[in-house]
């Protein structure tokens, strides 16, 4: 483990370009349910498909019910060591920017710019109207269901939803292809937390690893890529991170 830690941290300060891919292993250790796993929220509920929201009140109604119901994990949810790590990173000017899968908002919540998280499926922090883009926060939306308003809709009519993908529903494009351009142009690319099995997302570090880049993995579980990467670590994201920064910081 030493060594690969210390491979890891003289790696990304040689990096010109440093990107991390986070995925829900990062969310989990702030308390915030994992989805796909066993146990997990799939497991609790089916998934409501996008065309299905759109076409139908009474999934919307049921949209916004288990929305509801994962608010208060959401809220009180906070950064834990590995999102404070990549803070790290990124004050001693050694990241680039955070390819992540997740929608929690924790990676801005302790520091991160906004402009250096590049959000693959959205952000649960924010509710879009689904026909003028209009944005109001969680917090609005949830006070609008506590007050007896079951699905939400927007001044000019149209449907309000959580700004995350759902089933069905397109990708962001801008945020895919800068994704795609930060890797394929990187030096050094950190996978912490996923399983790297959702597409497109889990195409990200095979982009990094054809044009050179060093690919380092660290999660809990097997991934598709743990063949292919330069170094692997089992372990929990926020321990194995923290290690990273203290050994950096011997190496400075």
């Amino acid at each position: 483990m030493n060594e690969k830690i210390s491979l890891i941290a003289q790696r990304i300060l040689e990096g010109d370009k440093n990107i991390v891919f986070t995925g829900a292993g990062i969310s989990t250790e702030s308390g915030i349910p994992d989805y796909r796993s066993k146990g997990g929220i799939w497991d609790k509920f089916r998934p409501v498909y996008f065309d299905e929201f759109m076409s139908s009140k009474n999934a919307r109604i049921e949209y916004w019910r288990r929305k509801a119901e994962l608010y208060h994990d959401l809220v009180q949810a906070k950064p834990n060591p590995a999102h404070m790590s990549l803070v790290k990173f990124y004050e001693m000017g050694l990241l680039e920017a955070v390819i992540t899968q997740n929608i929690d908002g924790l990676h801005q919540e302790f520091g991160l710019p906004d402009e250096k998280v590049i959000e693959l499926h959205g952000n649960t922090r924010r509710v879009r109207c689904m026909s003028c883009g209009k944005t109001i926060s969680i917090h609005e939306a949830q006070k609008r269901i506590e007050a007896g308003d079951l699905a939400p809709e927007c001044e000019c009519g149209g449907y309000m939803k959580s700004d995350t993908i759902s089933f069905g529903q397109a990708m962001p494009a801008d945020e895919v292809e800068k994704a795609i351009d930060l890797s394929r142009k990187c030096d050094f690319f950190l996978v912490v937390g996923s399983t790297l099995l959702v597409h497109p997302a889990a195409l990200m570090p095979s982009y990094a690893k054809q044009s050179g880049a060093f690919l380092a993995i660290v999660n809990l579980s097997q991934t598709p890529y743990d063949e292919r990467c330069d170094v692997l670590i089992r372990g929990k994201a926020g321990e194995v991170l923290q290690e990273i920064v203290n050994t950096i910081r011997d190496l400075l």
